[in-house]
C-alpha cells in the first residue's frame, strides 16, 4: 500500500507558504507518496499542483457537497459535505501530516493529528503552541524547509 501524507494549510496563503507547499507536493510525488489535501485553494491547491507536476496522485478530501470542483488539481475527490469536520477524515487517512503555514483549520488538523498519535506531525512555518509559562508544548516537529518537512514525515518510526 502506498504511503499517504496529508498536507494541510490555509486557503488564504502567503506567497512563501504557497511556494513551500508546491515544493512539498513535488518532493512527495517524486517519492511515490499519495498526497491528501482539503481540495481548496492556497496551500491545498499548491501542494496538489506540485504533486501533479511530478505525476503524483492527489486525493482531495472536500468539506462541501462537491458541486464546485474546487481549485486544487486533485486526481480524485472524496466529498464529505461535513465542513471542517472533514479534517478528522483527512488526518485519520494519513500516515503523516505536514502543516504548511497556519490558519484555524490548519491548527485543528495539527491538534487532531497529535491526539491521534503514532504518526509524524510536521509544521513548516506555522503555529507554535505554548503552555501557560510560555514554553513550547511538546508535539509537532517544527522544520524550516520543504525538504526537511518531507524527510521528517517519511522517516521510519523508531
Amino acid at each position: 500500500m502506498r504511503v499517504q501524507v496529508a498536507v494541510c494549510g490555509p486557503a488564504e496563503a502567503a506567497p512563501a507558504e504557497v511556494a513551500h507547499a508546491r515544493r512539498v507536493g513535488e518532493l512527495l510525488a517524486e517519492r511515490g507518496v499519495t498526497v491528501l489535501c482539503g481540495g481548496g485553494g492556497g496551500v491545498m491547491a499548491a501542494v496538489a499542483a506540485g504533486a501533479r507536476s511530478r505525476g503524483g496522485l492527489v486525493i482531495g478530501v472536500r468539506p462541501d457537497d462537491g458541486s464546485d470542483p474546487g481549485p486544487a488539481e486533485a486526481s480524485v475527490s472524496v466529498v464529505t459535505n461535513m465542513g471542517q469536520a472533514r479534517n478528522a477524515i483527512l488526518v485519520w487517512s494519513a500516515d503523516a501530516v505536514i502543516a504548511v503555514g497556519g490558519s484555524w483549520g490548519t491548527l485543528s488538523e495539527v491538534a487532531l493529528a497529535m491526539r491521534r498519535g503514532g504518526i509524524p506531525v510536521v509544521v513548516l512555518g506555522g503555529w507554535r503552541v505554548l503552555d501557560p509559562a510560555g514554553n513550547p508544548v511538546p508535539g509537532p516537529r517544527h522544520v524550516d524547509t520543504p525538504d526537511e518537512a518531507v524527510a521528517v514525515a517519511l522517516r521510519p518510526p523508531g
